[in-house]
């Protein structure tokens, strides 16, 4: 008997766990950038438009900062900026208002990857705190993503990428590649299901003449119209949007009812990066000094004729 209840509840502890984690799974995929990673093999279609800006339709401009050129199995930085105004807010999902999260994915070349812990700087580790940078998949460790996190904290992410070793790896050749680089600032406007988020304008499902305004409890406005049949709608409008339109004001069909809440946007852009063979660097600093070696030789030289010409007038 003693075994059997030993038995049970090894079962049920086993159980729990794999529920917990099953559950906690299923949360965190509810975040993004998992809506892309789980829909798109590679984020940047064959037009060079990134994933992101299926849900972000607003575009706004980012920088990035990153070296010409880089030696092979070298750490190096490629910083992404991403501004907006500092007073800047953005409408949640239950229509409160708060900070702008960021989020950026950065598609290096292959065989270029994140840098692993030991490393890294001191100095880019004390940037990056808070941040987790990770893989877009096991089997793309070239592309990186970081977000959501706070705008406010981060608006410039660093990332730290290890150059490969043409030696080591015979993919990589010594050449200039393109780094493809994406942000967001704020929430998107359409959920991967395709359904708009509240961080759009209302537009009217419906056209007549506006009868009533009312304030719910809960923070949404219910909006009564008057269409041309005589008949009454009503159409919700959710918490956290501010109407732009009043009592007895006559409406059309898809007319904005609401200012725009969105004040974030998605933005891309591209940079090149050449992987430098040192050898080359030593056989031009060679050339150089060659150079100047003959050249200096040929000032001497020339100074010394001079003197023999000189020499000779006198006589």
């Amino acid at each position: 008997m003693k075994i059997c209840k030993r038995i049970m509840k090894m079962f049920m502890i086993s159980f729990m766990f794999i529920f917990s984690f099953l559950t906690l799974s299923i949360e965190i995929s509810q975040a993004y950038p998992i809506y892309a990673q789980q829909s798109y093999t590679n984020p940047r279609a064959a037009n060079g438009r990134l994933a992101c800006a299926n849900c972000h339709l607003a575009e706004k401009p980012i920088q990035i900062e990153s070296p010409k050129a880089v030696l092979p199995n070298k750490v190096f930085e490629v910083a992404v900026k991403i501004p907006y105004p500092q007073d800047a807010k953005q409408i949640l999902g239950n229509g409160q208002l708060s900070g702008l999260n960021v989020g950026a994915v950065v598609i290096l070349p292959e065989g270029f990857k994140l840098a692993p812990n030991k490393l890294i700087s001191k100095e880019i580790q004390e940037k990056n705190k808070g941040i987790y940078i990770s893989p877009y998949s096991s089997n793309q460790d070239n592309i990186l993503v970081v977000g959501p996190v706070s705008g406010d904290l981060h608006k410039e992410i660093t990332f730290p990428i290890l150059a490969p070793d043409p030696a080591t790896n015979k993919k990589v050749n010594f050449l200039k590649y393109p780094i493809y680089v994406g942000a967001n600032r704020g929430r998107g406007q359409i959920y991967p299901t395709g359904e708009k988020s509240n961080n759009n304008i209302i537009t009217s499902s419906f056209e007549g003449q506006i009868r009533e305004i009312q304030y719910l409890e809960k923070g949404e406005t219910l909006i009564t119209v008057i269409n041309s049949n005589g008949q009454e709608i009503k159409q919700n409008i959710p918490k956290g949007l501010s109407l732009i339109v009043s009592q007895k004001d006559n409406i059309k069909l898809d007319q904005p009812l609401t200012k725009d809440p969105n004040v974030g946007g998605f933005g891309q852009t591209d940079t090149e990066i050449v992987l430098q063979d040192p050898n080359r660097i030593i056989g031009f600093i060679i050339f150089a000094f060659s150079v100047l070696f003959t050249q200096i030789i040929f000032v001497i030289k020339k100074k010394q004729f001079e003197k023999v010409q000189a020499a000779e007038l006198k006589f």
